[in-house]
């Protein structure tokens, strides 16, 4: 990929407001599925069309870019992160990685012995499931391997934590909460209160870094924005306010905030808006998470003899609902678990009772998960108007009649978890994310997770799975003009290096039609399991370079 300025080019123009000519790839248009070229003009998409009609443009051009048979899609949209710790998991302790108990241990001390600065020692990502051991660290271990010092790690799903005994003496009282456990991974309150004394040992310096180090991973995989779904049980008022003046300041993805708080009043609502958040919405919890044994079910754990955590029931999610759309701000839930599901969608009705159906269905209200879904309630989600905010890496990694899925819950109730078709044929609007760091900022890799999912029955077609992770990122948050390269469209796309471009449907359930080209579908790249997956050349928001990769 190759880029001239013209010599007449004005000086002194900002990048945004310049414009620019792409010619000679594969453009990825509705408006024209053959389109080769493309011209930005002011951060929008001016015109797409074929490459005998760009030379009409180049000439007024302050930038022509020769794609050299690059492809451009629109950037993707990651409906559903925690920036802050997605950049903390980057810039501190990775366990995700470790293989064993005694790995995540010997990762721990090392992390221990080269940070002597840090007042807290953070990590993320281990999975006691994965581990041979089947078990998680004890708290002495912990204590031995972290030298006595605080230390605060997540598991993997971020909804119960091990910590060692020098972070509870920073926390008062923490054995009479819900959750505590003298030696296991805390849960519930107590989780919440040493997540809050392990994040408050996180000086501004670090967030900014770690907030940084986020969203220049997030450009570099063709991100151009992000849901980020903050709240007061997961962060605080300065993280989430930093974050968003951080990303209006500098280049980069855009960030979208959500404060997870429930609202009861316009006054209530008034404080949401004076946050900058754009809804009331993201990880407000009803229920926990499968690998925590916190998400909320109807019938026991295959493994535990309980059903869960409750956080909000119906009757809490019918005044939240209520309360938002009357002060026009959208709503949103945190629902895993069956009986979760079935509260949100309870609560969600009576609101719409008291309000009216179409009112309701206008707000575009959001559910994050949503992963133990039935037929009643994917139907009710369509009835309702609900946004299914999801994340198909969580299949790839717990899926299949052996994974984690299927040791809470049994192979069969495992196997109707994250029901991607049936959402989409019940016209269930989807917005795709990663829950990072959760899971690892990955769009492709999650549109193949969707495409190839481990039940068949609920795989999609790689055209719906991207969709639902751009231009259904941007519908979520009540934007039916971006995430798509059409003229007028905000100008948020990336470049990628690929190979031939196919059209991939999951099974002969899908019409054949649309893989032929004469269809005049828009190709995309192969992501049959095995294919390397494209790699982002550039990553473009607003008009606004914001990733380039080096020597390309």
């Amino acid at each position: 990929m190759t880029t001239e300025s013209p010599a007449s080019a004005p000086e002194g123009d900002e990048r945004a407001h310049r414009t620019v000519l792409l010619r000679r790839g594969e453009v990825h248009s509705p408006a024209d599925p053959f389109a080769t070229a493309m011209v930005v003009e002011k951060g929008h998409i001016a015109w797409v069309g074929s490459e005998g009609a760009a030379d009409a443009f180049a000439s007024g051009a302050d930038e022509v870019v020769d794609l050299e048979g690059a492809l451009v899609t629109p950037a993707f949209t990651d409906a559903h992160v925690h920036t802050t710790s997605a950049g903390l998991a980057l810039t501190g302790l990775d366990l995700s990685a470790a293989g064993s108990l005694s790995e995540a241990l010997a990762l721990l001390r090392a992390h221990s012995a080269a940070h002597p600065e840090h007042r807290v020692l953070l990590g993320h990502g281990w999975d006691a499931s994965r581990w041979p051991e089947q078990r998680p660290p004890s708290r002495l271990e912990l204590d031995q391997a972290a030298g006595g010092r605080p230390a605060y790690l997540p598991r993997v799903d971020v909804h119960s934590a091990v910590v060692t005994s020098a972070l509870l003496d920073l926390v008062p009282d923490v054995t009479d909460l819900d959750g505590y456990h003298p030696e296991g991974p805390l849960t519930r309150a107590a989780h919440h209160a040493v997540r809050a004394a392990a994040h408050a040992a996180v000086t501004p310096a670090q967030r900014a870094a770690a907030q940084r180090a986020a969203l220049a991973r997030a450009a570099s995989l063709g991100i151009g924005a992000v849901h980020e779904c903050a709240g007061p049980a997961i962060s605080d008022e300065d993280d989430f306010t930093a974050l968003l003046n951080l990303a209006a300041a500098e280049p980069g993805p855009r960030v979208l905030g959500y404060w997870a708080q429930e609202v009861a009043s316009a006054e209530d609502a008034r404080r949401i808006r004076e946050l900058g958040a754009i809804g009331a919405a993201g990880d407000l919890f009803v229920d926990g998470a499968l690998g925590s044994h916190t998400a909320w079910l109807h019938e026991p754990y295959a493994d535990a003899p309980h059903t869960g955590a409750a956080y909000l029931d119906a009757a809490a999610v019918a005044a939240h609902v209520t309360a938002c759309t009357e002060a026009g701000l959208q709503a949103g839930f945190h629902a895993i678990g069956d009986a979760a599901l079935s509260a949100v969608v309870e609560g969600v009705r009576t609101a719409s009772e008291r309000l009216g159906l179409a009112r309701v269905r206008a707000a575009r209200h959001r559910v994050e998960h949503a992963e133990a879904l039935t037929p009643e309630t994917v139907a009710a989600f369509a009835e309702l108007g609900l946004t299914a905010s999801v994340q198909p890496a969580f299949d790839a990694a717990w899926g299949g009649d052996s994974g984690m899925y299927a040791q809470r819950l049994g192979v069969e109730r495992a196997r109707t978890l994250n029901p991607y078709a049936a959402l989409l044929r019940a016209g269930v609007p989807l917005a795709f994310g990663s829950d990072s760091p959760v899971t690892p900022l990955d769009p492709w890799g999650a549109v193949r997770a969707a495409a190839f999912h481990r039940t068949p029955e609920h795989r999609i077609s790689v055209r719906a799975a991207f969709t639902a992770h751009t231009r259904g990122g941007w519908r979520a948050v009540g934007r039916d003009d971006a995430g798509v390269l059409v003229p007028g469209a905000p100008a948020d796309y990336a470049v990628w290096r690929t190979a031939e471009l196919v059209v991939q449907a999951p099974d002969d359930r899908v019409a054949r039609w649309s893989t032929d080209p004469r269809s005049g579908t828009p190709g995309l790249p192969d992501l049959s399991p095995g294919a390397d997956l494209p790699v982002c050349l550039r990553t473009v928001v607003f008009g606004q370079t914001v990733f380039d990769r080096p020597n390309e």
